[in-house]
């Protein structure tokens, strides 16, 4: 018996070392991608998943690289190990969606945002991408539903004022589309603006009758 607790015993201790190593493999290779030093980065997470093949995190910074590469299929395949390695790795879905947009699989895309969304329901990035996916679909108000709940964690998101202000345009809502497009304009984005002046401004002189 006191030989079998010996065993587990040096068995927990070498899957932390493991563990530990993966771990900081992993993390020189972030570094590393972050310098966009890609190919010592890649040899650091191969290295990591060498040490622990279960790693879900040398998957997804592997995958990033792959993606930056327009290496579609290698980056979904290392996204799809990290999602099976972890369920519940919310960045992982949610750059898997990313690849799929750029494929124009906006169906899959919703999917995976979604999937993020429900692992991190404040996940802002997740609803604005989302967003542009039902955009691209034209189904507008989905969308616009996707900008509320952005500006309901961040109030002071330009970015979802503005694509809200666009969809709302797009979907008739005019007023309240303009109102969208000055808060982001009062927010700081200035190409906001722009867009009122052709689409607001234009469509109130010609309901006026003045030109």
């Amino acid at each position: 018996m006191k030989h079998i607790f010996i065993i587990l015993c040096l068995v927990v201790i070498s899957f932390q070392v493991f563990s530990q190593a993966a771990k900081d493999l992993t993390q020189k290779g972030r570094e590393l991608y972050e310098k966009r030093e890609f190919m010592e980065a890649l040899l650091n997470l191969n290295k990591a998943l060498e040490v622990d093949p279960n790693y879900a995190p040398a998957y997804y910074m592997r995958a990033n690289i792959k993606d930056a590469f327009d290496d579609r299929h290698g980056a979904m395949k290392d996204y799809n190990t990290a999602i099976e390695k972890n369920p519940k790795f919310a960045d992982a879905f949610f750059a898997r969606g990313n690849v799929k947009m750029k494929l124009q699989d906006y169906y899959g895309a919703i999917s995976d945002y979604t999937s993020a969304i429900g692992i991190n329901e404040n996940y802002v990035e997740a609803y604005f991408k989302r967003g542009k996916a039902k955009q691209f679909l034209q189904a507008y108000q989905d969308a616009i539903n996707d900008c509320t709940k952005i500006i309901q964690i961040n109030p002071k998101s330009m970015d979802a004022y503005y694509m809200r202000g666009i969809l709302r345009i797009d979907f008739g809502d005019m007023k309240n589309g303009c109102l969208d497009l000055s808060k982001a304009g009062e927010l700081g984005d200035l190409k906001a603006y722009e867009v009122i002046k052709e689409r607001c401004n234009q469509k109130s002189q010609e309901s006026d009758g003045s030109y």
